[in-house]
């Protein structure tokens, strides 16, 4: 009678589940409108990462739908490699947003898989400031300021911590690959370079240096895509905008004034931005965002250093 019991409280709740799913077939995953630029955000700093719903976040209220911290990758890699990881200074989304470019300036470089929380890249590099995935699943990084940093590195995705390429690049912190132009943009302390591929199915590829144009002024910190035919840029005095084509730099209006920004996101077609400022030290708490004007309050204790837009969501929160 028990059995029995069980047997047909389960039909019960089945028969309900299949009625909510025809009533209601946008709560399937399946269902779920394609993001809006800005939607959905990644913020990073020290040991954590989160991902965040702006839209259903409030003034007083942070939606936070993912979280993780460095300490999941133990057992995974080994220790030395998530030590390595303790300063998050950048979360890049790659591969359509279903994976994450970590960088530490404690010297680590991690590829990992959001749905799976899986790290399925591990690498030690030196003041490491920016990662981005080129062609052939290979992943560029940028080194900054240290002895064995100061770099461009090239490494395939498939085997852990073994450099195939590097070049010299003073205080490395930016790296962009473009798809329409085939270049990989890399940001130096006074210059943004340009490389072409050489060689790249080759066991030995490289990269060409094709052009490395002058920065309007010292300091070069961010660098992120701004459509197809510009890159945003940072550095000390504020924020600009290089036209890829006309290889020139205008400063960009809508943060005229602003030093110190870490990290800046921007979509042309909407003129939205996403932003993080060094507010104590290299740290903050807040995330900006303008048209329309926003601030995300993150606790006080959760010291965030760079801010990336998620393109959609691809995993289940």
């Amino acid at each position: 009678m028990i059995f029995r019991h069980i047997k047909l409280s389960f039909s019960r709740v089945l028969a309900i589940v299949v009625l909510v799913a025809a009533l209601f077939p946008q709560a399937g995953c399946s269902d779920r409108k394609p993001a809006s630029w800005g939607d959905y955000v990644i913020a990073c700093g020290d040991e954590d990462l989160y991902i965040v719903d702006t839209v259903n976040s409030t003034e007083d209220s942070l939606d936070v739908i993912w979280h993780w911290n460095i300490s999941e990758a133990y057992g995974q890699i080994p220790d030395k490699y998530v030590d390595a990881m303790r300063v998050l200074d950048d979360c890049k989304p790659v591969d359509g947003g279903s994976k994450l470019l970590l960088t530490s300036s404690s010297d680590g470089t991690l590829l990992l898989d959001i749905a799976t929380r899986k790290c399925l890249f591990h690498a030690l590099t030196p003041m490491s400031h920016s990662a981005d995935m080129l062609p052939g699943d290979r992943i560029a990084v940028a080194n900054s300021i240290t002895s064995t940093g100061n770099s461009l590195e090239i490494y395939d995705a498939s085997v852990p911590d073994v450099v195939v390429w590097k070049d010299t690049l003073y205080s490395g912190h930016g790296v962009v690959w473009s798809d329409k132009y085939d270049i990989l943009f890399a940001l130096g302390y006074e210059e943004l370079r340009s490389y072409s591929l050489k060689d790249w199915d080759s066991a030995s590829p490289s990269l060409v240096l094709e052009e490395s144009v002058p920065l309007p002024s010292p300091g070069g910190h961010d660098l992120s895509p701004a459509g197809d035919d510009a890159l945003v840029v940072t550095n000390h005095d504020g924020v600009f905008i290089y036209d890829i084509q006309k290889k020139s730099f205008v400063p960009f209006a809508p943060l005229d004034g602003i030093g110190n920004v870490k990290s800046l996101n921007y979509d042309p077609s909407s003129g939205k931005v996403i932003y993080t400022v060094g507010e104590t030290r290299w740290w903050t708490n807040h995330v900006y965002m303008k048209f329309p004007d926003r601030v995300l309050s993150f606790d006080p204790d959760w010291r965030l250093y760079k801010v990336r837009v998620l393109p959609d969501l691809t995993f289940e929160p």
